[in-house]
């Protein structure tokens, strides 16, 4: 039994160090097929390699044959593999490419604009990188920051390797470090794309915005939302506004919340229904009874009439305040709605 037993473990280990020498094999294979392609300068060949069937992905990476060049050559091999992609149709197919490029790359900060450069690629061929490029691309990017270098040099540095920073590398670039816990530095790199001459849009500040709510970072969600709207004339997507809202009235920062609601009138931003409705009932909470009947005109402004037990509650509770000539002046208004 014994040596039945000695037999199989045997027999197990010897069947594990094969699958291991054959994936060994078959990784050498592939790295050595790419190399192949990449001195002939044949680099669609590669899109057949990585995208055959039979081919498994296996550490080391397939391009890690490129540390025995120059950096300098290595930039340029890179550089012409992106661009001879450029008229692939569909423009999805180099994507296991991509993301092999992007996990050599990514391996130190020297590539880092390279690494932009392929994640520009990448989001324009209309796909995402790996999921887990948002820790690596963040670990890279923190690592160079520590050099002391500003974030609009180190994104120009694309340049150096010939191409342009742009929105959606910046926005990517923002979504990872959000990911990652580091907002501050996310809020960094939005000012500074904007001095590279990238102009924030609607998912750069949603984004942040987002990130900011759910650490409630109030102070920065309404810098955010004001510079979106103020500075870029940027309408904000409504469920973006809800959520900020709700966020100051879980703050109990509910005159902040009027103040917002008061910016964003002040710019002709539409706003829905529910970001009035998330007021109102903040300020009925917080017993500011006044502000929540101002509020709750505003909203009759637009159309909206409050749900029946909000009404009730803020009638009421004008009432017993002594504000009976307010709380007339609104039952009337929503009379005058309803009919």
């Amino acid at each position: 039994m014994q040596i039945m037993l000695l037999n199989a473990v045997t027999f197990h280990q010897s069947t594990s160090q094969i699958r291991l020498f054959q994936r060994l094999c078959s990784s050498h294979s592939l790295s050595q097929s790419i190399s192949n392609a990449v001195q002939t300068k044949e680099y669609h060949h590669i899109l057949n390699l990585l995208n055959d069937p039979k081919t498994s992905l296996q550490n080391p990476n397939p391009f890690a044959f490129l540390t025995s060049y120059p950096q300098s050559t290595q930039t340029r091999i890179i550089d012409q593999m992106l661009q001879s992609f450029i008229s692939i149709r569909p423009r999805s197919r180099p994507r296991l490419v991509y993301s092999c490029l992007l996990s050599y790359t990514l391996q130190t900060t020297k590539h880092l604009p390279l690494a932009l450069a392929i994640i520009q690629r990448t989001i324009r061929s209309g796909c995402l990188p790996l999921p887990q490029t948002y820790l690596f691309l963040s670990k890279a990017w923190l690592n160079r920051r520590k050099e002391c270098e500003s974030v609009s040099s180190i994104l120009l540095e694309m340049q150096s390797v010939g191409y342009t920073p742009d929105t959606g590398t910046c926005n990517y670039l923002i979504s990872s470090l959000c990911k990652v816990d580091h907002v501050d530095e996310a809020v960094r790199v939005l000012k500074g794309m904007i001095v590279a001459g990238c102009i924030p849009d609607l998912d750069s500040y949603g984004t942040l915005i987002c990130e900011m709510c759910e650490l409630r970072m109030t102070d920065g969600v309404c810098v955010m939302i004001k510079e979106m709207v103020g500075k870029f004339g940027l309408n904000p997507r409504q469920g973006m506004v809800v959520k900020m809202l709700d966020t100051l009235q879980a703050n109990k920062e509910i005159w902040r919340a009027v103040e917002v609601i008061e910016f964003l009138e002040s710019w002709n931003v539409y706003l829905g229904f529910e970001g009035y409705e998330v007021v109102l009932e903040g300020c009925l909470e917080s017993r500011q009874f006044i502000l929540a009947a101002k509020t709750a005109m505003k909203m009759t402004d637009r159309g909206f009439i409050p749900y029946i037990k909000v009404r009730q509650k803020m009638v009421e509770g004008l009432a017993n305040i002594g504000e009976l000539e307010l709380a007339c002046a609104v039952r009337r208004r929503f009379s005058e709605l309803k009919s």
